[in-house]
C-alpha cells in the first residue's frame, strides 16, 4: 500500500512537466517495470486510460521513435478543408468585396458576422463552427476592421501635403522662438447636477447622485475654448456662457495673449495658430478672419493661420494634449456650476509637465452676424502659395466693424 501511494504521488508530481508523448512513455516504462498487472495498476494510480498505458508499453517494447513526434502520423481530426473541400472558396465568396447587400447572397443586408457566415456556408452545403470560420478567415488574410477616413475626393487631394506644410511651418516658428498655438472649442457641457461620463473611486455603495434625466431646454451650458501652447506645453481655456462664435473664439486667443502670451514671448512679432477646418474657427468663416484682423491690429502681430483639412480635426494637438486630460480630470463628477468647471480645468496637470490656466468669459456673442464682401476685402490678409484657403497670414492694420444682426438685441462685448 505504501508503495502504491508513493507511485501515485510520483505521477502527480511529474505529470505537469511532461508532454503527451513523454507522459505516455513514462507510464509504459513504469507498467513494464511492474510486470504482470502493471498496466491496470498504473492506469488506476495515474488517472490515465488503459489504452494510453498500453500504447506506452508497446512503444517501449518497440523502441522509442527518434522523429520527435508527440503523436503518431495521422492522429487527430482531419482538417475541415479536407473533409469539406471547397469551403475556403465558398467563404471567400461570402466575405469578398461587393457581397454586402447582394440580393443573391444568403447573408443579411448589413451583416458579415461569424454567425451569419456560418449560416451562409450552411446554405451553400457546408457545416462548420464559428471558431473554424474565424480560423479560415485569418488564414485567408481577413481581419476585423473599422472604416478608415481617408477619402476626400477631388475636393481635398492634398490632405497629406497640408499636414507636411503645417509641420514645416510650426517647426520654423518654434526654431525662431515664436509662439505656435493650437486652438479649438471643446464640446459643450451641462452646468448642474447632471451625469458626467467616466468613473471615479468612491466608497462602495455611495456613488455621487445626479439628476436622472438631462433636459437641454433652459439648462445653462459651458463652452470651453482651448488654446494650447505647443512650445511651452501649456494650456489656456476660456469658458464661455453664451454661443460658440468667431468673436468668442478669437476673444479666447486675445485673453491668452494678454494674460500669458505677451509675457512669455516679449519679443514676438508674429504668431502661428492651427485650427480645424470648420466651426467657429473654420477656414470658410469670414467673421473669423475679420476678428483675427482686429486682434492683429491690437497686438501688432502677424498672425499666420494653418487650418487642418476637413475630417482631420482629431489630429489638432489641442484635442489630445489638452482636452483629453481635462476630460480625465473631471470624469465621473457633476459640473455643478461655472466656478467648479473653471477650477477643475485649472487643476489639470500631467506627469510630463502640462499646466492649464482657465478663466470664465461671461460675454454675450450673438449669432447670425453677416460680413460683407467689402469688409472681408479690407482685412490685410496674404494667402500662402500652397492652398491659400487653408494657409494665410493676417497683418496688423485697420479692419471694419461687423454690425450686429438686426434680429438680435444683444450687444457684443469689446
Amino acid at each position: 500500500m505504501i508503495a502504491e501511494e508513493a507511485l501515485a504521488e510520483k505521477f502527480v508530481t511529474i505529470r505537469p512537466h511532461l508532454d503527451e508523448r513523454q507522459w505516455r512513455l513514462y507510464l509504459g516504462c513504469e507498467a513494464e517495470a511492474i510486470g504482470w498487472g502493471g498496466i491496470g495498476l498504473v492506469a488506476r494510480l495515474s488517472g490515465a486510460s488503459r489504452t494510453t498505458v498500453q500504447a506506452g508499453v508497446a512503444e517501449i517494447r518497440a523502441g522509442v521513435r527518434p522523429d520527435g513526434r508527440v503523436r503518431a502520423p495521422g492522429a487527430g481530426r482531419p482538417a475541415i478543408e479536407e473533409v469539406q473541400p471547397g469551403i475556403e472558396a465558398a467563404l471567400d465568396d461570402l466575405v469578398g468585396p461587393g457581397t454586402r447587400g447582394d440580393p443573391q447572397s444568403p447573408l443579411k443586408w448589413t451583416t458579415k458576422s461569424l454567425s451569419q457566415l456560418v449560416k451562409g456556408l450552411y446554405a451553400k452545403g457546408f457545416t462548420v463552427s464559428r471558431t473554424t470560420v474565424a480560423r479560415l478567415l485569418k488564414q485567408a488574410g481577413y481581419r476585423l476592421q473599422a472604416t478608415f477616413k481617408t477619402k476626400e475626393g477631388a475636393q481635398h487631394p492634398d490632405r497629406d501635403a497640408q499636414f507636411c506644410h503645417i509641420n514645416a511651418t510650426a517647426q520654423e516658428f518654434l526654431a525662431a522662438g515664436d509662439p505656435v498655438v493650437s486652438m479649438d472649442a471643446k464640446k459643450k457641457e451641462l452646468v448642474g447636477e447632471y451625469a458626467n461620463r467616466g468613473r471615479e473611486w468612491q466608497p462602495k455603495g455611495q456613488p455621487v447622485q445626479v439628476n436622472g434625466h438631462d433636459f437641454p431646454a433652459g439648462v445653462p451650458k459651458a463652452i470651453p475654448y482651448g488654446v494650447y501652447d505647443i512650445g511651452a506645453d501649456s494650456g489656456f481655456v476660456s469658458v464661455g456662457v453664451d454661443h460658440d462664435t468667431a468673436p468668442f473664439a478669437v476673444n479666447a486667443l486675445r485673453t491668452w495673449w494678454q494674460r500669458v502670451g505677451r509675457t512669455r514671448y516679449p519679443n514676438a512679432r508674429r504668431l502661428m495658430l492651427t485650427a480645424d477646418g470648420g466651426g467657429s474657427n473654420g477656414y470658410r468663416l469670414r467673421a473669423f478672419k475679420v476678428e483675427l484682423g482686429k486682434l492683429a491690429a491690437e497686438t501688432g502681430l502677424d498672425i499666420t493661420v494653418c487650418h487642418f483639412p476637413p475630417g482631420t480635426s482629431k489630429w489638432n494637438k489641442v484635442e489630445h494634449r489638452l482636452f483629453s486630460f481635462i476630460s480625465i480630470n473631471w470624469r465621473g463628477r457633476p459640473l455643478t456650476d461655472y466656478q467648479v468647471i473653471v477650477e477643475t480645468i485649472a487643476a489639470t496637470t500631467t506627469e510630463t509637465g502640462l499646466t492649464v490656466e482657465a478663466v470664465l468669459d461671461p460675454g454675450t456673442y450673438p449669432t447670425g452676424m453677416k460680413v460683407s464682401d467689402k469688409q472681408i476685402k479690407a482685412v490685410p490678409l496674404t494667402r500662402h502659395q500652397f492652398h491659400g484657403e487653408w494657409n494665410y497670414t493676417i497683418h496688423p492694420g485697420p479692419t471694419p466693424e461687423i454690425p450686429l444682426n438686426k434680429t438680435s438685441n444683444l450687444k457684443s462685448t469689446k
